[in-house]
């Protein structure tokens, strides 16, 4: 008859549970004495713990990454002095957002969800086609969306900072 199968027959499957080893428990098991403790030491006592990121005095792992240095301790780079902060926005977000003729300001692209953050200046960069008449006044641009505008018949003019 076949073996019925439910909850009640249930087994881990062969080999997946061990015993947990009883050291200590005489010389003839191998494991008696000194219960693979080692010789004398701090090792060796009752309450002895092992730090877990202890890595057998080779220098540690959170002391071998790169140290972060700078203002505010910038947590996606390094300070670098020279680095220009801008906020890109491509041609294909002028041509999704204004209509034929319209003129791109910094209040323009605020209103429609671009360049968002105050007092870092706006760059436009070129990718996506541009079909649009715009007027476009930012604070810098690539030379591939400046030849993009003006190849659609509009004009870019750049802010003083």
């Amino acid at each position: 008859m076949a073996e019925e199968i439910g909850l009640h027959s249930l087994k881990p499957a062969p080999g997946s549970r061990h015993r947990r080893k009883r050291v200590g428990r005489g010389e003839g098991s191998g494991m008696g004495k000194t219960a693979a403790r080692g010789q004398k030491g701090a090792g060796a006592r009752s309450g002895s713990k092992r730090n877990v990121a202890y890595e057998g005095g080779q220098m540690p792992l959170h002391m071998r990454m790169r140290k972060l240095r700078g203002p505010h301790m910038k947590k996606s780079m390094p300070f670098e002095p020279f680095r220009t902060q801008t906020q890109p926005v491509n041609l294909r977000d002028l041509e999704k957002r204004f209509d034929d003729g319209a003129e791109v300001t910094l209040e323009s692209l605020k209103a429609v969800g671009l360049a968002t953050r105050r007092d870092v200046p706006v760059k436009i960069l070129g990718q996506g086609e541009l079909k649009k008449k715009l007027t476009v006044r930012v604070h810098a641009a690539s030379k591939t969306a400046r030849e993009k505008i003006e190849a659609a018949g509009g004009t870019l003019a750049l802010l003083d900072e």
